[in-house]
């Protein structure tokens, strides 16, 4: 009995000791960390991947500035204001001349006579920001970075300065393309801005503020897209922004992650003037297909189904048993438009076309805009809670203004700017709607000045030749040359006239 005691006391001694030598020679041969000691002892290799990450981006983020900044271009402009003032100092010519002229050595008229007034000339001046996007010099910045310039110069980033003539402008996306005559200059790669997602990493690069401040780079990421109905453009399909973006930047650059020019910066939304967070930029994809326009043609060319439309909401979708407010609402047609041939009509939902969704009229508006005139498109209408299908042949849209390179060309010969008549510049100078022509909205020369030409005078023809917007005016003087002589015939207020001067 004690024999097997003593036996297993040997037993369990063994155990024990083997437990021990174990326990200091395997892999538990030290005691489980704490929370905080395993984070502390894990910490090196976290901290090291972190901030390898952070250098990445870091990295990422100076050589898309390196590659994108000295294709970013500081855009100045130059506008001569004439104002008319009196031509003699202190009181001259005014009620204290009575007493004063012979002290002055002037000799007084016996009776009054009305002094003309003088111009002087005043420079305005503007700074923005553009991008070239060819080698030999051509440049997208906005419409109203360059709109009424007279000269326009453009620096480079090494500091050297060309002057720009304007190839042309479209107001209604707020997109302009100048040229510079110079090869060999750097450029962006042109990214898709269809394929920007929000959250994405985006860099503003532009002028803001001040020359001084030229090339400034800012970060942020793609806070929204496709927001549209802010009143800045005609044509609104904006990328939204958190980059910093300042007076100046418009016409800049907006940059992805890439490297790419995804966007044309254009416009803040501020209540103090400066940046606070919401930025837009015009699409790259819009924008080059205003460009592409401009080129070719001019001026740029949209398509036009004759139709006006608007959204959905949940009041009108309730009304109208429509499953969700979603789709263009058909408001009016023009008679004989394409969408009246067509076949659409008052009161129908486009909620499709060419097989994509459509969810709104802006959407619907600026894809139609896109397509070319003849194009043929087909659109899923809901009418009456039934879905019907309708077969559209697009036409020209109307021209309502002519490329700003055809007006420099008329202002040039004839030494005043015009723009088709609208409904509301009707309004602003009291003439009747229904007539057609072009109205005055600037007078540059004394020749037009003297032949009696005013702001808001309509011209419904030039020497005898009827025209209806600037398009047939441009044509109508496009053969005049210095020296010639012109005849228009102006409407002003409820009253027409002839006016007539040599160029």
């Amino acid at each position: 009995m004690r024999k097997n005691a003593k036996s297993y006391m040997l037993i369990f001694l063994g155990v024990v000791v083997g437990a021990l030598v174990f326990w200091q020679f395997g892999p538990h041969s030290y005691p489980a960390a704490s929370g905080l000691e395993s984070a502390l002892m894990t910490a090196p290799a976290s901290t090291e991947q972190s901030t390898s990450s952070l250098r990445d981006l870091n990295n990422a983020f100076v050589e898309i500035s390196e590659k994108a900044s000295p294709a970013v271009v500081t855009v100045f402009t130059d506008k001569v204001l004439k104002v008319n003032q009196m031509s003699n100092p202190f009181f001259f010519n005014s009620p204290f001349e009575d007493f004063f002229g012979d002290f002055f050595g002037r000799k007084q008229p016996q009776q009054p006579q009305q002094q003309q007034p003088e111009q002087r000339e005043y420079h305005q001046r503007g700074m923005g920001s553009g991008v070239i996007i060819s080698e030999d010099g051509y440049i997208l910045t906005n419409n109203h970075v360059i709109a009424d310039a007279d000269t326009i110069q453009v620096r480079m980033s090494e500091k050297k300065t060309y002057a720009a003539k304007i190839i042309g402008t479209d107001p209604k996306t707020d997109i302009a393309l100048i040229k510079i005559d110079a090869k060999h200059l750097p450029t962006i790669k042109v990214g898709d801005s269809d394929q920007l997602r929000v959250g994405e990493w985006v860099l503003a690069i532009g002028s803001p503020l001040s020359e001084n401040l030229e090339h400034t780079v800012t970060a942020g990421i793609v806070s929204a897209k496709g927001r549209s109905n802010l009143g800045l453009a005609d044509y609104e399909d904006f990328i939204q922004t958190d980059a910093a973006i300042n007076p100046g930047n418009s016409g800049g650059a907006l940059v992805n992650i890439d490297g790419e020019l995804v966007g044309i910066n254009a416009a803040i939304v501020s209540q103090s003037g400066g940046f606070q967070g919401i930025g837009f930029a015009v699409p790259i994809n819009m924008a080059k297909q205003v460009m592409e326009s401009l080129l070719k043609n001019g001026t740029v060319v949209r398509g036009y189904l004759g139709i006006y439309i608007q959204d959905v909401d949940e009041n009108m979708a309730k009304a109208m048993d429509l499953p969700e407010p979603t789709g263009a609402l058909v408001a009016d047609l023009e008679k004989d438009g394409p969408g009246d041939k067509a076949g659409l009509k008052h009161g129908d939902v486009i909620i499709e076309m060419n097989g994509a969704k459509i969810t709104s009229s802006t959407e619907l508006r600026n894809t139609i805009a896109s397509m070319a005139p003849d194009s043929k498109i087909t659109l899923k209408v809901l009418r009456d809670g039934k879905e019907i299908e309708l077969h559209a042949k697009l036409e020209k849209q109307k021209a309502e203004e002519t490329s700003p390179a055809a007006a420099q060309k008329i202002e040039k010969k004839l030494g005043f700017d015009v723009v088709t008549l609208t409904k509301d510049l009707a309004a602003k100078y009291e003439l009747d709607r229904s007539l057609k022509g072009v109205v005055i909205t600037e007078i540059r020369s004394d020749e037009a000045y003297n032949a009696g030409l005013k702001e808001g005078d309509l011209i419904v023809s030039v020497n005898r030749q009827t025209v209806e917007n600037v398009d047939d005016f441009s044509k109508a003087v496009a053969d005049l040359q210095k020296g010639d002589a012109v005849m228009l015939r102006v409407v002003r207020g409820e009253r027409a006239f002839f006016v007539a001067f040599t160029l």
